[in-house]
């Protein structure tokens, strides 16, 4: 049983990653899912095999016991849904119990706001944060290009050098699924870039007199995967936010995305426009930011219009709430 449902997992997330470019997080994910719901099965003395639409049922009922989150469930059933689908076009079932089967959905929750003045003391701390100044170039460059492409953390910290060469005004970003996006680079991301670069290929030219390979990558680590990780450059940030003085519960690499966007928005960029730079395949994803400006638009009114403080004025000095 262990041996068939390795052989279901392994081939639906081979298919995943040879037909869909599925990132390696997202198939880690879907093997996590499906190992967690393989196991629950197994007490039932059931596999992918024999399940049916009622042991998937009571599997979304067991997550929900457990506590799990609307996203996290969400998630779950959407790898049981593919995995279901994949099964029964390779023949390996002949019905799909998981098709008719609604998921929880999830709660909208609007992504939290970095202002400008937020976004360029984090910039500032950038620049001085680092051991020396190979460290100090390599963040501003980093940060630099997150605000001013709005890029994915993994599709920033992969970047290969060669998308970056002689000065570009636009920077070419493979994105989910393979799919390449041209996005335009601001004049002090570019500047960031060239510093950076002269460094690096400084640091290159000396690890060639050591017989050591050159790396590939814009910002080459001696990790396996050979590039920055995320999980890296999310610490990073935590610790620019801290020398910045912004709040370090509201600062990720993605909350640098969002204020890329709700930026861009604020500032008259159309959402088609937005949408092609952020990588999103639909413009619903995107329609997020609308809501965002909204909502903080709301918010300064409340904040700062005469009316909206100590009751509404009336004529003669008295207010809505002085019991006149």
């Amino acid at each position: 049983m262990q041996t068939d449902t390795f052989h279901w997992i392994s081939t639906f997330l081979e298919a995943q990653a040879a037909e869909l470019g599925a990132a390696t997080n997202t198939l880690l994910a879907y093997g996590r899912d499906l190992k967690d719901f393989d196991s629950y099965l197994a007490h039932k003395s059931r596999d992918f095999t024999t399940a049916t639409r009622n042991d998937v049922e009571s599997y979304m009922v067991w997550c929900d016991a457990q506590g799990l989150a609307k996203s996290t469930r969400a998630r779950r059933l959407s790898a049981i849904k593919q995995l279901y689908r994949f099964s029964f076009e390779e023949g390996l079932r002949s019905d799909n119990p998981a098709i008719q089967i609604s998921g929880p959905g999830q709660d909208k929750r609007l992504p939290k706001i970095l202002s400008p003045e937020e976004v360029d003391r984090l910039l500032d701390a950038a620049r001085s944060s680092g051991r020396n100044l190979q460290d100090r170039l390599r963040n501003t460059c980093l940060m630099e290009l997150l605000y001013a492409t709005g890029m994915r953390v993994s599709e920033l910290v992969s970047l290969p050098v060669s998308a970056t060469r002689g000065d570009p005004r636009l920077l070419l970003i493979m994105g989910k699924g393979n799919k390449e996006r041209l996005v335009p680079l601001s004049p002090p991301a570019r500047v960031a870039l060239t510093e950076w670069l002269a460094m690096r290929d400084k640091i290159d030219a000396e690890a060639q007199l050591k017989k050591q390979p050159a790396s590939r990558y814009l910002f080459p680590s001696r990790g396996a995967s050979g590039y920055l990780t995320r999980h890296r450059f999310y610490l990073m940030i935590k610790e620019f936010s801290v020398t910045a003085g912004v709040d370090p519960t509201k600062v990720t690499p993605h909350t640098l995305r969002h204020a890329f966007a709700t930026h861009l928005l604020a500032n008259g960029a159309d959402l088609r426009s937005i949408q092609t730079m952020l990588g999103h395949a639909d413009v619903a994803t995107t329609e997020i930011y609308t809501h965002v400006l909204e909502a903080r638009l709301s918010e300064l009114v409340l904040e700062n219009h005469p009316l909206a403080k100590a009751g509404r004025r009336k004529p003669g000095g008295s207010t809505s709430s002085d019991g006149q």
